[in-house]
């Protein structure tokens, strides 16, 4: 089946079991797809809405605009995940969603996901596991912004990332192709571009990890992980949910 080799798919898999007859609805979901630009908002801060995307292929990033003008980039979404999926229970997106590439995403109705998860408990509960799963990355980069320095923080957050495009087949333990600038990097983890620019220089020095020309390479991914003592138990791909 197709719909087998969806990111959006792997990802729901990992954490719940679906038959053939949910991800049949859930191949329904995706009959809708539209393209989105590069550098245009899909999804505004503030604005109402009752539709969700599921991206199929490209990156995206959710951040929120201060009053200053500048911003905070709050997550960076990838294929298989939800965008703008807590704008559809609040009715106003409390974020703006970016594309950082030229993006495809199936639109989904916020009625017609209602009615999927009760056709398929299974799939509401993978949705959900996935979701917490979200909330909880949010809840460590935060602690990451308080606890972690800054080289510890760029390396857990470059683990973080290859753990979840490798849990939808777009990354490996020696690398994943990332089109992040180390602008995005500096307004997601609380520093400047220039810091950044110097703390990746460090860790390639030391061996750890080159991110150059779109490309994040592990030079040393078992040093990587204790040098930024990533457990990565937060995300929870082989969680209680397949029970």
């Amino acid at each position: 089946m197709q719909m087998l080799d969806s990111p959006f798919a792997r990802k729901l898999t990992s954490f719940a079991t679906l038959s053939h007859t949910d991800l049949n609805i859930l191949s329904d979901l995706h009959q809708r797809r539209r393209k989105f630009a590069m550098g245009r908002d899909m999804v505004r801060q503030g604005h109402p809405n009752r539709t969700v995307y599921v991206l199929a292929d490209g990156w995206a990033f959710s951040y929120v605009l201060l009053p200053s003008g500048a911003r905070q980039i709050v997550d960076f979404r990838i294929p298989g995940d939800f965008l703008g999926l807590r704008s559809i229970l609040f009715r106003r997106s409390d974020q703006n969603v970016e594309p950082i590439t030229p993006i495809e995403a199936s639109e989904v109705l916020a009625s017609d996901l209602i009615d999927a998860f009760s056709k398929t408990p299974a799939l509401a509960k993978a949705v959900l596991w996935a979701a917490s799963r979200d909330e909880s990355m949010v809840a460590d980069h935060l602690v990451g912004l308080g606890r972690r320095n800054a080289a510890e923080r760029i390396a857990h957050f470059l683990l973080e990332l290859g753990a979840r495009l490798r849990l939808v087949g777009l990354a490996s333990n020696a690398g994943y192709a990332c089109p992040l600038t180390q602008y995005h990097l500096a307004d997601a983890l609380g520093l400047s571009d220039v810091h950044v620019n110097r703390v990746l220089r460090q860790l390639r020095e030391m061996g750890l990890v080159t991110f150059q020309n779109g490309r994040v390479t592990f030079d040393d991914f078992a040093a990587l992980v204790t040098f930024a003592d990533f457990e990565g138990d937060y995300l929870d791909h082989n969680g209680p949910a397949r029970q």
